[in-house]
């Protein structure tokens, strides 16, 4: 559905006389669909307003808040929505992220109470739904990164290697070459990807992870460009592994810079703030350039 239809629509049914609760949210959801990351903020804001206890709107609020960078806030949202759904892997999902974040702002004394309840987040979100592959990949990355401390091993990753790919063989080649990425196996990273891509030439997480992989790394930066502007022409999809248009963006930009386009480079990041105006990572890196 045409992104401007969809925000038209939103706008309508937010100046009509009430229309009761299931009106209000459906506008809502169109703002968000239609990108518009502040009016969607007020909208369901409002519909929080009116029923706190709702887990959609708890979800979604504490998505946005996540979004921007704003992970305190997101916390008491997906607490809510958990609350509301115990049942629902994906309020887990959205507190480990959140957790995830906080983690990593607060040091290694105050991050090791949060980096516990990040990767628990993400445990009970497996337990709930094991044959969720996102999930996985989540618990993956937290597993492979995290000292042994906090719950990390690389014993564990291997584990969550093997069972996505028996649930999955494209995504597991994905999580293999994430595990293989984070031993500095670059180039066996890249082969994974790019057996992944050959079985399934537009899977989102493959082209994003391959892009994001050479933004780190700076290797293979022409093959990391061409695979995040795929990414960039597929409708968007919000996965932590896939984490939108954006992060396409951003990730595009740095690509950019270590290939010495400057421009290529300031053009995309301001191609992710149009998007998300509060993108701190889009902006940071923008501010450098200048």
């Amino acid at each position: 559905m045409p992104r401007r239809f969809l925000l038209g629509f939103a706008l309508a049914l937010l100046h009509l006389p009430s229309r009761g609760a299931e009106a209000d949210l459906t506008a809502a959801r169109a703002l968000l669909a239609a990108r518009r990351p502040a009016e969607a903020q007020a909208a369901f804001e409002r519909l929080h307003a009116a029923d706190p206890a709702n887990a959609e709107v708890n979800h979604t609020l504490g998505q946005l808040a996540n979004r921007r960078g704003d992970p305190a806030q997101a916390i008491p949202y997906f607490t809510a929505a958990a609350t509301a759904e115990p049942h629902a892997g994906r309020h887990q999902q959205g507190l480990g992220d959140a957790y995830g974040r906080q983690a990593e702002r607060a040091g290694i004394f105050g991050g090791l109470g949060l980096a516990r309840k990040c990767v628990a987040a993400y445990e009970r979100a497996v337990a709930l739904e094991p044959a969720n592959v996102e999930f996985r990949l989540s618990l993956l990355e937290f597993y492979r990164l995290a000292p042994a401390l906090v719950g990390g091993g690389t014993a564990k990753a291997q584990a969550q290697v093997d069972a996505i790919r028996a649930l999955d063989p494209v995504r597991g080649r994905i999580a293999a070459a994430t595990l293989l990425a984070g031993e500095k196996r670059t180039t066996e990273a890249f082969a994974e990807f790019a057996a992944a891509l050959q079985a399934q030439p537009d899977d989102v997480v493959a082209l994003y992870q391959l892009g994001r992989l050479a933004a780190l790394t700076g290797a293979e930066l022409d093959r990391g460009a061409a695979a995040l502007g795929r990414y960039l022409e597929l409708p968007e999809v919000m996965l932590p592994q896939a984490p939108g248009h954006a992060s396409g963006h951003w990730r595009l930009g740095q690509v950019r810079e270590r290939q010495g386009d400057r421009e290529g480079a300031r053009a995309a990041l301001e191609a992710a703030l149009r998007l998300e105006p509060g993108f701190k990572p889009a902006a940071e890196a923008l501010r450098r350039l200048r």
